[in-house]
């Protein structure tokens, strides 16, 4: 299978535009929003606090009844670092794949989507189709919640969505949820010599790194479990740790990044409450019998909820309909389904290409992939058409 020409395009001009987190996505943005405009379909755009990026959300159809929604979010990963074999930023055709930035995560799908936008307009609709475009996934699927917000309200909002992140075009209905923190240890600090006179930050730091690692070996032989998950079980994974100034000098601070992985079926703050009883039942008070200010503070640092669709529920029996296959997976890794979701809007994730290429050097997706995702939309458009 070849995709059409106009979604080759398409990937090439959105991949052009470097919506790296960090960056501002307004550019893109503006783009999608005039296109959309060519074709008489009016876009809300909703921004974030500095002005400088924006979610964009229209409706293509009726406004007065319910439809599908097709997400996806506009940002992407650095390259910095990285060793690309080409520019990242220009879409290299080569052994039938696409390379490029953001090729399958995302802007495949939302290129494709946009590509299908002159048929809808094309047919009269029985049943409109919404588009929902975010920013700062990538950092925490933080964009999408000012859009949330907004969705919320509407007297009319979708019925259900699918957000095309890479599933290999496969339904998934579930993903883990996550909980991030970084723990500071505040400790006293003194001259090595006189260690017992300090309290060592690194090393009760080290103390509650060592549990978190406990509950994880825990988690993967006592569960709870879902086997439809490549890793079964909740993970606990500890990344970075900063502390110490100096071998001789007791260290006074240190802090460390964690994170939870969660099944659905798990609730995120009684895993960090959990961390929190033993900091502060086992150590704190041989900490402070040496020094009274010592002790520990949490930070969060990102968070966004399991997705844990129904089998039976309508979008995902549609969605398995326009992929013409009738099994369904679960994903280890998370999208802003979970958040969707809390606001009653059933969602599935289903788009081409493969997380296994996602956040690498010469991020690539398969061209019959984008060829799969555009049979996948022209069903779509064939079943909301009156």
């Amino acid at each position: 299978m070849a995709p059409r020409p106009e979604s080759l395009e398409m990937i090439r001009r959105l991949v052009a535009f470097d919506t790296t987190s960090r960056n501002s996505n307004l550019d893109l943005i503006a783009f999608v929003q005039d296109y959309l405009d060519g074709f008489g379909i009016r876009s809300q755009l909703m921004k974030d606090d500095t002005g400088q990026k924006a979610n964009l959300y229209a409706t293509i159809g009726p406004d007065d009844r319910a439809g599908y929604a097709l997400s996806g979010h506009t940002d992407v990963v650095p390259v910095d670092g990285q060793d690309w074999s080409s520019d990242p930023w220009t879409v290299r055709e080569a052994d039938g794949r696409l390379y490029g930035r953001g090729t399958t995560d995302m802007k495949g799908f939302v290129a494709a989507v946009l590509n299908i936008v002159p048929k809808l307009t094309a047919r009269e609709l029985s049943t409109p189709v919404h588009l929902l475009f975010s920013y700062d996934e990538e950092v925490g699927c933080l964009g999408v919640r000012k859009a949330l917000e907004v969705i919320k309200d509407f007297p009319v909002k979708p019925k259900g969505c699918v957000i095309g992140e890479p599933t290999a075009m496969k339904v998934a209905i579930a993903h883990k949820g996550k909980k991030s923190l970084r723990c500071h240890v505040h400790g006293f600090e003194c001259h090595s010599s006189l260690a017992p006179q300090g309290v060592n930050a690194v090393e009760y730091a080290a103390e509650v790194i060592g549990y978190l690692k406990r509950m994880g070996r825990r988690f993967a032989k006592e569960g709870p479990f879902d086997h439809d998950y490549d890793v079964p079980h909740t993970t606990v994974h500890t990344g970075i740790v900063k502390g110490g100034t100096a071998l001789n000098i007791v260290p006074k601070d240190c802090s460390f990044d964690f994170e939870f992985r969660y099944l659905p079926m798990q609730k995120p703050d009684d895993l960090v409450g959990e961390v929190k009883r033993f900091a502060e039942q086992e150590l704190l008070r041989e900490m402070r019998s040496v020094n009274g200010e010592s002790g520990f503070s949490w930070e969060p640092i990102s968070a966004f909820p399991g997705l844990d669709t129904a089998e039976d529920a309508e979008i995902t029996v549609i969605a398995k309909a326009l992929t013409q296959a009738n099994d369904t997976i679960k994903i280890a890794f998370g999208t802003e389904g979970g958040l969707i979701q809390q606001i009653d809007i059933p969602t599935v994730i289903c788009g081409p290409g493969s997380i296994e290429q996602a956040h690498k050097p010469d991020e690539w997706v398969a061209l019959d992939q984008i060829a799969q995702c555009e049979a996948f939309l022209e069903r779509l458009v064939a079943k909301v058409s009156a």
